[in-house]
């Protein structure tokens, strides 16, 4: 996209404010998520496991509107009922987070019960703390996705978490 800003956290961190303040239950899962264990691989991406009620997807649509967010409610409240992603995109950075409704695939479900919090805490943000996947769970999901895509990225990224986990645990 000519003339946007380089990708940085702003939307991310924006949606999980968002999610903290309306009370929307959600697990931070993926590359976003194995950041938080120490992974030093720059993830412009984030991917969230969302529960959401009707009340949910009305406040989450209302709280990105156009013309600058992409958060169509009619999409959200489909998603979440057939059971497929949706995103939340900001139109003028080109930036986009992907939300996975629970309903869509049980092997969420682990992550999102087991959750923990963890506190991010950057510089010039004040900490706070969000919901986040095991490690384990983190590492369930990169396997996962590898057999779904082929990536070497996420091999390198579990091999680097359970070397993290070592450090910290041994």
């Amino acid at each position: 996209m000519p003339g946007a800003s380089p990708p940085d956290l702003t939307l991310f961190l924006d949606i999980l404010l968002k999610l903290e303040a309306l009370e929307i239950p959600y697990v931070v899962i993926g590359g976003f998520a194995a950041t938080m264990y120490g992974i030093t691989r720059a993830t412009y991406d984030i991917d969230i496991v969302v529960k959401m009620a009707e009340e949910h997807i009305e406040a989450l649509a209302e709280a990105y509107p156009l013309p600058r967010y992409y958060a169509d409610p009619y999409r959200m409240k489909n998603a979440t009922k057939i059971g497929s992603s949706f995103n939340i995109i900001d139109t003028a950075r080109g930036e986009k987070a992907d939300l996975f409704p629970l309903s869509m695939d049980s092997r969420y479900r682990p992550a999102f019960e087991n959750r923990v919090r963890r506190v991010v805490d950057l510089r010039d943000v004040e900490p706070f703390s969000v919901w986040t996947a095991r490690p384990q769970d983190v590492i369930i999901g990169k396997l996962m996705a590898r057999n779904e895509g082929c990536s070497e990225r996420h091999l390198s990224d579990i091999f680097e978490i359970i070397r993290l986990l070592e450090l910290e645990y041994c």
